[in-house]
């Protein structure tokens, strides 16, 4: 009896594991959803690309090798293409146009092969996180939206446009905002001390906001207080960020990284030294990039002096109609605008009061009204402001911060109606452009690593589990592109064109570009940090 006993128990986990490799072999006869076949895969690591078959399975890769006789739905013929993760942006301006149901299927982000986009960038947005969840999700998404929380906004929302440092009380109140938009899933606090009203904060400040951020597994990132040489200058804005890396214990971003401006064209070596001492001391500092020597801002910041903004607009607005103000804001502006490279550098992008003047340099308005471009640049913030692309940085600088293994790729750009202004082409072109022209042809940096700075490094940068990889267990966010068509089309003056080169682009699992045409699906979620 003792023996029989014994045997049956022998028995029974050998015929479970019987039962179990049998179940699997059934599920792995099963056909998968998706089959891209035949491609040179670039998985993300930065490893050069090798030939592999990619399998899916509802929103997640399931096998990853040579999958020939495996049977699926459907079936892509990768052959001549790269297949790579899909592309995540972690600086984007998209978050309220995919809140509108015109422009929530993300079709220019598509285009690009962006799957991914992190939103509320720079210290701007709302600092309601759950709402405009909501708000992102209410007419579906064509990408993935992951969120930010905005020092801007929060302090906007404590202290009005104060130019003075907060209270106790209301640095607590700050605190708690930013505690909520961590506890609604933020992946972080995002700042932009060189806007007002994030320049009236002191480090301090942002210290304290970022080790709330930091208790949550957050990162920081940081429109920089100065990319130039307004007030502390770049390198000094540069080492504020590091600082703040170092006191509040969490990854620190410099975001969208250049030296702007011929005053500080040549800093990016000291600025990639900076960064990298920093790292070599074991703190977490990378910085996110877009592949252009043209940035885009407001006019209003680019060339008025933050002081004349405290208060908000109306009284900015007063402070231009009182002959002592105004003639301290003209000389700042004077500064500013040749620290810009001048007149001819600026160009307007969004006008409300006059869209006639859209893609026009300020330098040719002038001209047309017979003014000094300092009084045509203040007649157009007197009208309501403009949005302007600034023509401002040196291509060694760009080459430079492009090079480095932790600089990610970002576009900055905005999501608008196709035809609406003349916004800077990154909104269009950013991740083609960077694949073709500073990969595939001028090779400042190789094509794998370009795809690298794209994908995994930015979600190991965020703790993004299971995406920027191609790999069994991963979401199914995937882009095949044709190395013969890929090419951004978007120019500085006819910026509203899709890239091309796209042929085909998965979000979890699902086709939104089948064959190079866009499927209109809504297959993205809002992402949450934990």
């Amino acid at each position: 009896m003792p023996y029989r006993s014994s045997r049956v128990a022998l028995l029974t986990p050998l015929i479970a594991v019987i039962l179990s490799v049998g179940t699997g072999a059934a599920r792995a006869q099963e056909p998968y959803d998706i089959l891209i076949k035949g491609g040179r895969l670039l998985d993300g690591s930065g490893n050069p690309w090798y030939y592999a078959d990619v399998a899916v399975r509802g929103d997640r890769i399931v096998a990853v090798g040579n999958l020939a006789g495996v049977q699926a739905r459907q079936v892509i013929d990768a052959t001549g293409f790269y297949v790579a993760p899909g592309f995540i942006d972690d600086h984007s301006h998209a978050g309220p146009g995919l809140a509108t149901p015109e422009l929530s299927g993300a079709r220019p982000l598509l285009a690009e092969g962006i799957t991914t986009v992190m939103v509320n960038p720079d210290g701007g947005g709302p600092v309601d996180l759950v709402a405009q969840r909501a708000a992102l999700l209410e007419d579906g998404l064509g990408v993935n939206v992951a969120q930010y929380v905005p020092h801007g906004s929060v302090r906007a929302a404590v202290l009005g446009m104060a130019d003075r440092d907060p209270t106790p009380a209301e640095l607590d109140r700050m605190r708690a905002l930013v505690k909520a938009g961590m506890e609604a899933g933020a992946f972080g606090l995002s700042s932009g001390p060189f806007y007002a009203p994030g320049s009236y904060s002191k480090t301090a400040e942002l210290v304290a906001l970022a080790k709330v951020a930091a208790q949550y597994g957050g990162v920081y990132e940081s429109h920089i207080r100065d990319e130039s040489d307004y007030t502390v200058g770049l390198i000094a804005a540069v080492d504020e960020v590091i600082q703040i890396s170092r006191e509040a214990q969490l990854p620190a971003i410099v975001a969208h990284i250049k030296a702007l401006g011929p005053h500080v064209w040549g800093y990016s070596m000291p600025v990639v030294e900076r960064i990298q001492r920093a790292r070599d001391a074991g703190l977490e500092v990378f910085a996110d990039q877009y592949p252009y020597t043209a940035s885009s801002t407001s006019l209003t910041a680019a060339l008025l002096p933050r002081w004349a903004e405290a208060g908000g607009d109306s009284a900015l607005q007063r402070r231009l109609k009182t002959p002592a103000d105004l003639a301290r804001i003209r000389t700042a502006m004077v500064d500013n605008l040749e620290r810009r490279g001048g007149a001819d550098r600026l160009q307007i992008a969004s006008y409300a009061a006059d869209p006639s003047l859209d893609g026009q340099t300020l330098e040719a308005i002038a001209r047309a009204r017979g003014k000094d471009p300092i009084d045509a640049a203040i007649e157009l913030v007197q009208g309501g402001g403009a949005g302007i692309v600034s023509f401002n940085m040196w291509d060694a600088d760009v080459d430079l911060f492009m090079q480095q293994p932790w600089t990610m790729t970002c576009s900055d750009g905005t999501l608008v109606r196709m035809g609406e202004g003349v916004p800077h082409p990154r909104a269009y072109g950013t991740f083609p452009r960077k694949l073709r022209v500073y990969a595939m042809d001028r090779h400042v940096i190789s094509l794998p690593a370009a795809v690298r700075s794209m994908t995994s490094l930015t979600a190991t940068v965020f703790h993004m589990q299971d995406r920027g990889v191609i790999r069994p267990g991963a979401f199914a966010d995937i882009t095949v592109f044709d190395p013969k068509t890929l090419r951004d089309v978007a120019t500085y003056q006819q910026p509203h064109q899709l890239a091309q080169g796209m042929v085909y682009v998965l979000v979890n699992g699902k086709l939104a570009i089948d064959d190079r045409k866009l499927t209109d699906g809504r297959y993205g979620v809002v992402l949450a940090r934990h």
